[in-house]
């Protein structure tokens, strides 16, 4: 011990130092880059040091041998898997086409349908062909060397002395879980919205599709990428496509502003990842996963820099799955259309930071720091955005504040240790969250844009609108993560792990999400009881502008309307009938899809039904086979949750099934009796609240979604702008009228004051050329005095 504190004193100062500013890290990496042979002797030695260290950087010797079996080999003959990414990118070219045509029918949609599902079925068929890892070389593509004679003896580039990034596939069980329903559930909320958008036939109907085709991709691309490069280029793409579809209204401001926020603030994640990737390329001499897994299954640590490489990659991970502090793009992208919403929350763009935790977490072992830093911000963001959906009124950013909140949960999982756990709740929440989103579009569809809670009531009671209602509940009974759920089985294998686990838990956080699932409950519920219960009354939304006699009765019901915050963010007219608004009743596209996705919901707790009967479980035996393997339960020593833990001097299964059940009654029970037996007591205990000087501040915090946006605003948006004001001043008056114009300004002056000696008078000319010469003489006779004189 005597030995090993001064050397840890002195590694905490050498981290510390290389923890300062990015470019002093980059600076500081450079120092120990793998350049030359001397360079390569000394990232050796560098990484011969920490590799002493491993077990204190949370690796152990089972997690190593774990990551070796799942080591991928090469696979040629799987080249087909190429068609995949090749059919949405064949939609995306054709949807350009029909775009510059200005076709007046939906074969957009058939196209962008047809490629989808081919892309899910070809994904199918590689599932059940699938063995083992493999890697699919489709061609060269980036192949750099910049040090002569350093090619290995098999004719490839040596390690550190060349950037190699070639297009290829990565396939394993955690790339086949994730495509199987990025590709399955975009295939049908592609058919949902070929009749939700048939309004917009002839116009940008064509660029909607494009955009989707282009975002499933992106997104094939970031998942089934070989190395870091090609999932850097995936991760812009779906920034892209996002930033494409939320401004799809590009006529609305708000859909503009929303759509340039997503972007702009992604932009901050994105810079994060490309760091990471960069201090991953500089430490172990590769992007592609295999050789930097094969590396640190080999028992290396990378350089002095790799600490460095998780903090930079969650940083990726926080900005594109929406977590503190970069989360408030997300309830704004609400702004498209509601088929965008469900894309983005349910399968794609907000999970891809989560299985980049997954995919990297070997490299998430390299700092003891790492893995309870995303359990800390994961659990965090999982309370803050479950206390700002209580005191949302539109429909859709209840449920947007909900996916903040269970992407939370998340990458709790992930930060304690469990990423089949995270894995399997991304998972059981791409259903219920898909279909959430869509019978809130199907809602806002058929009551002419119309969110706001408390202006719809009794929808199950409304003619053709019980599908919608019914599989409604279903979603939210999933999300409310009721006892046996697919959504009760997923977050309670995330909760079990954070309160037992004995290597990653964390026993605060645990009770935290208990407590956040108690508000999960209340404000999902919230939702349904508004909407689909009570007496039948509505209003409909901004796109009708007649009088309804429905809209009297809607209004007897809510005293505070003027607060709402009414929807109207998609765009499809609707008939009225002599100035009364009629419901318009999904068809067969809505209706079928949402059957779909509330039976694969129920399905999608299958794992956790086998899982309790001692069978076999599908989703931890994918991830199992993965560079994720060290996150689940049985396969590696990380799972200190593994067997029969106990919590409080009991079972934790028995336990928390017990607790979940009580969650259930309080927070379904508490929406029920406030929104629907008597919601008259929501408004009463809202003003009672907002009465008193000790809680008023509450109310009005979580309604103004605890003024993080103005927060960072005050930060970071007002100094920016005024710095740009000041600098335009500047630019104005100094650069432009001090420096530039007044120099351009001093011949013109000299020249106005000289003009009087030519005023076309040759008398005149004659004095001035007397006085000039004259004055010469002058001068001539002082210097030849001067100089005279000094010579003397």
């Amino acid at each position: 011990m005597d030995h090993a504190l001064p050397d840890s004193r002195g590694r905490f100062w050498r981290r510390l130092a290389l923890a300062m500013p990015i470019a002093l890290a980059l600076t500081a990496s450079a120092v120990g880059l793998p350049f030359g042979q001397e360079g390569t002797e000394a990232a050796e030695h560098a990484a011969n040091q920490l590799n002493a260290h491993a077990a204190h950087a949370g690796a152990t010797a089972e997690q190593l041998a774990a990551l070796t079996k799942v080591l991928p080999q090469q696979a040629p003959g799987l080249s087909w898997a190429g068609w995949i990414l090749g059919l949405p990118a064949i939609a995306a070219v054709l949807c350009m086409v029909f775009g510059f045509l200005k076709l007046r029918n939906k074969l957009p949609a058939i196209v962008t349908v047809l490629a989808l599902g081919g892309a899910f079925v070809t994904t199918f068929i590689l599932y059940q062909n699938y063995e083992s890892p493999v890697t699919v070389h489709l061609y060269d593509w980036i192949r750099l060397d910049w040090s002569p004679g350093s090619t290995t003896g098999n004719g490839t580039l040596a390690a550190g002395q060349s950037l190699i990034a070639d297009i290829g596939l990565h396939i394993d069980g955690l790339t086949l879980f994730w495509m199987l329903f990025v590709t399955g559930l975009g295939t049908l909320i592609a058919i949902f919205a070929s009749e939700y958008m048939e309004s917009d036939v002839g116009g940008n109907y064509a660029r909607f599709f494009g955009a989707v085709s282009i975002f499933l991709l992106a997104m094939g691309c970031l998942v089934m990428g070989g190395n870091l490069f090609l999932l850097y280029l995936g991760w812009e793409g779906v920034g892209v496509a996002s930033y494409l579809l939320i401004g799809y209204y590009y006529g609305k401001p708000s859909a503009v502003a929303a759509a340039k926020k997503a972007f702009i603030m992604n932009r901050i994640g994105d810079l994060g990842l490309l760091v990471g990737i960069y201090l991953t390329w500089r430490n172990f001499g590769a992007l592609d996963y295999d050789t930097i897994f094969r590396a640190i299954a080999n028992g290396s640590t990378g350089g002095e820099t790799a600490y460095l490489i998780p903090y930079f990659l969650m940083l990726g991970a926080f900005g594109k799955s929406a977590q503190i502090p970069l989360f408030t793009w997300l309830p704004d992208a609400m702004e498209g259309p509601t088929p965008v919403s469900a894309l983005i929350h349910a399968a794609t763009m907000v999970t891809a930071g989560v299985y980049l935790i997954a995919r990297c977490f070997p490299l998430f072992l390299l700092d003891p720091n790492a893995l309870p830093t995303v359990a800390w911000i994961g659990g965090t963001t999982a309370f803050l955005a479950a206390t700002i959906g209580l005191m949302q009124y539109d429909m859709k950013r209840v449920f947007a504040y909900s996916t903040v909140s269970q992407l939370g949960f998340m990458f709790l999982g992930l930060g304690v240790g469990t990423s089949y756990g995270a894995a399997f709740h991304v998972f059981t929440h791409a259903f219920f969250k898909a279909l959430l989103f869509l019978s809130s579009g199907a809602v806002m569809h058929g009551f002419a844009g119309q969110l706001d809670i408390r202006k719809i009531s009794g929808l199950r009671h409304i003619p053709g609108f019980k599908v919608v209602a019914y599989t409604m509940l279903v979603g939210c009974l999933w999300l409310a993560a009721i006892p046996f759920s697919a959504g009760f089985f997923s977050k309670d294998e995330i909760l079990l792990v954070a309160l037992t686990d004995h290597t990653h838990g964390n026993a605060l956080l645990g009770w935290l999400g208990l407590f956040t699932a108690t508000l999960t409950a209340y404000y999902t519920f919230r939702v349904w009881f508004r909407v689909c219960a009570g007496p039948v009354s509505y209003v409909p939304g901004d796109e009708h502008h007649g009088h309804d006699d429905h809209a009297h009765a809607a209004a007897d019901h809510h005293p505070h309307d003027d607060h709402a915050h009414a929807g109207g963010d998609d765009h499809h007219g609707h008939a009225h009938d002599g100035g009364h608004f009629h419901p318009h009743p999904p068809r067969l596209a809505v209706n079928g899809v949402l059957a779909v996705l509330a039976i694969g919901a129920i399905m999608a707790g299958i794992p956790g039904y086998m899982s309790l009967a001692g069978g076999s479980n599908w989703v931890k035996k994918m991830i199992g086979d993965s560079t994720a393997v060290a996150g689940v339960p049985d396969l590696s020593s990380a799972s200190g949750h593994a067997g029969h833990a106990e919590l409080l001097g009991m079972n934790a299964h028995t336990l928390l099934l017990v607790i979940s059940f009580g969650i259930s009654i309080v927070g379904i029970g508490g929406a029920a009796y406030f929104h629907l037996l008597n919601r008259k007591a929501a408004d009463n205990l809202k003003q009672s609240l907002l009465a008193s000087p000790l809680t008023g501040w509450l109310p009005r915090a979580l309604e103004n979604k605890w003024y993080v946006d103005e927060l960072y605003d005050g930060l970071f948006r007002l100094p920016v702008r005024g710095l740009a004001w000041l600098l335009a001043k500047i630019d104005s008056y100094l650069l432009d009228s001090g420096v530039i114009n007044g120099i351009g300004r001093v011949p013109a002056w000299v020249g106005r004051y000289f003009q009087p000696l030519y005023n076309g008078v040759l008398q005149g000319y004659a004095v001035v050329m007397a006085g000039g010469l004259g004055l010469i003489l002058v001068w001539m006779m002082l210097y030849w005095i001067a100089h005279r004189g000094g010579a003397s």
